[in-house]
């Protein structure tokens, strides 16, 4: 009998939580969720007591000791300290934060050369597993269009920076139109599927993204296209945003428990 998976999660706000609860609920068997830890401790508290288990810990330092897997779900400032500290300690990690991994210096390129295994769920998107495939071929084009009412994009710094009232948007209005890097800066706490498709395929310089608001949005909205040698692929996906949290997904939270799911279980399906 294998060994259940020590899982230790990096940053206990609402995807964090849904992930704890999911590995709680829905993985046990092969699954420990031994340490949580948030910056701010009173989350981590927080949610331990939720779970009734007694595990927030002190410090990132000792989660990473004690634990077999990462899971970072803390922000794109965090991800790519924590992808740094696990290609340290030679820990697998999931990261959630995937913004935080553009222009990380090579980070993904030395885990790679160490061994370690970096998880990259597909988050709020779908066509992921396409877009892996075109890639063996020639792919010719990458466009993201996101949809979010504007509470989704509430804070981001791209509208503080062009002086832009997200509440003052009376109908559907292209806020942003430019590449993934853009994006990604602009709106980080907004376009992780901007992130993840230009690793997935033709890089952030290449990846067009424009991002559409209108207070008449109940969902958030990701529309992909990919052009290539192998033909054309459209994908749209309709999200409905997280209770705790509009400017994420709830199926970003269900993908990451799914991708921990396929790393314990023996049947892999989909490429």
């Amino acid at each position: 009998m294998k060994h259940k998976i020590k899982l230790g999660i990096v940053g206990c706000g609402a995807i964090g939580s849904e992930i704890a609860r999911g590995c709680v609920s829905l993985l046990s068997d092969k699954i420990a969720l031994i340490a949580l830890y948030d910056i701010e401790r009173e989350k981590s508290l927080r949610l331990s007591d939720s779970l009734g288990k007694n595990i927030a810990v002190n410090s990132e330092e000792e989660l990473f000791n004690i634990a077999d897997l990462i899971v970072e779900s803390a922000s794109g400032e965090a991800a790519g300290s924590v992808l740094q500290k696990a290609i340290e300690k030679t820990k697998d990690v999931m990261i959630m934060s995937i913004g935080g991994l553009l222009g990380s210096g090579g980070l993904l390129e030395k885990a790679e050369k160490k061994g370690i295994r970096v998880y990259l769920p597909s988050g709020a998107i779908c066509g992921i597993d396409g877009l892996k495939g075109a890639r063996l071929s020639k792919i010719r084009t990458v466009t993201l269009t996101t949809k979010k009412p504007p509470k989704g994009l509430s804070g981001a710094p791209y509208l503080k920076e062009k002086g832009i009232d997200i509440d003052s948007v009376k109908e559907e209005t292209v806020i942003f139109e430019g590449n993934a890097r853009d994006a990604v800066r602009g709106f980080p706490k907004n376009v992780n599927v901007a992130s993840l498709l230009s690793l997935a395929g033709i890089g952030a310089p290449e990846t067009v993204v424009r991002i559409v608001t209108s207070p008449a949005y109940t969902k958030n909205v990701h529309e992909v296209k990919i052009t290539g040698d192998f033909g054309e692929i459209t994908t749209r996906t309709e999200n409905v945003p997280s209770k705790k949290n509009p400017k994420t997904s709830r199926l970003a939270y269900l993908s990451a428990i799914a991708t921990l799911k396929g790393i314990v279980e023996s049947v892999k399906i989909g490429t």
